[in-house]
């Protein structure tokens, strides 16, 4: 099989993989003026990390930041101040999937479940995660899981619930599975060391596998994306021009395709640096201080 056909870098049919910085720069504020999927948001300042509160001033200004660019937002948890960002974005007309973050600490974990299921009721969630990557991190156990899916199933009937993880997870654990109204699958050819020159055909590969897993359930990619600065990882070296081709041919998948994308992520985070290494702070269509990165 040539890997050719699924990386080159197009727009309107134009091969642009010969093109120079600049034009391939064009091309990237082009694909995103045309708007995307979703994109995965937080709000936090440089001096800021979780645990700190974050504020409704802050989550606006970074929420009309990005409105033009996407359809829908996801965040990541409901309590700290994130719990107010459904509400916000609803009334910049987006569409949210909101995130229970879950973890070690069971106090959290309730405070979490109880908010988001409100959120919901309230009618500012139109997708709900309950969880990211806990059984990944081993925070939970696979049936202390399950049971938070089970509870916010039961208090929410008409909306879809799903666990966000690696996309394999979904193919090794098929009790989480069969729970999860949607697969929520991170993808990330660049997290496993994939050359930017194959990563989409990997990603598609990733797609395909917990597409499988969930046995015709809807499948969405709820992470990826690629660092423009940091330290490689086997073959996939951070640059500002390989995020600006993983971004590239990530929308033009999803648009060719119909394939539900949350990208990630909107901002840089200077904390992630803490877990991820250097890579971790540079992963965001916009820097620390919500400038776009890689417009012309």
């Amino acid at each position: 099989m040539s890997f050719r056909n699924d990386n080159i870098l197009s727009l309107a049919g134009q091969d642009i993989t010969n093109k120079s910085e600049a034009d391939i720069r064009s091309i990237f504020y082009e694909v995103l003026n045309k708007g995307m999927h979703g994109v995965c948001f937080s709000p936090y300042l440089e001096e800021q990390e979780p645990g700190y509160l974050i504020t409704e001033e802050q989550i606006r200004r970074k929420i009309e930041i990005i409105r033009p660019y996407t359809k829908w937002i996801r965040s990541f948890s409901c309590t700290e101040g994130n719990e107010m960002i459904p509400r916000i974005a609803k009334e910049y007309g987006l569409k949210t999937m909101v995130g229970a973050w879950l973890g070690e600490n069971q106090a959290i974990n309730e405070e979490e479940i109880s908010n988001v299921i409100q959120i919901a009721k309230d009618g500012y969630a139109d997708l709900v995660a309950v969880g990211n990557e806990v059984l990944y991190r081993e925070d939970l156990t696979e049936d202390e899981l399950l049971e938070f899916i089970k509870r916010v199933k039961n208090e929410l009937p008409g909306i879809a619930v799903g666990y966000v993880d690696a996309y394999y997870e979904f193919c090794n654990r098929p009790a989480v599975t069969e729970a999860c109204d949607i697969i929520f699958a991170n993808c990330y050819p660049f997290w496993e060391g994939c050359s930017i020159n194959y990563s989409l055909l990997y990603m598609k590969d990733m797609y395909n596998r917990a597409l499988k897993a969930g046995n015709g359930k809807k499948m969405i990619i709820t992470e990826t994306g690629w660092p423009n600065r940091g330290t490689s990882i086997g073959d996939a070296e951070p640059s500002f021009i390989n995020a600006i081709r993983n971004f590239i041919n990530t929308q033009n998948w999803s648009t060719e395709d119909n394939i539900d994308i949350f990208y990630f992520s909107a901002f840089d985070e200077m904390w992630k640096m803490d877990d991820e290494g250097d890579v971790g702070a540079y992963w965001g269509l916009w820097d620390k201080d919500g400038n776009l990165k890689y417009s012309k």
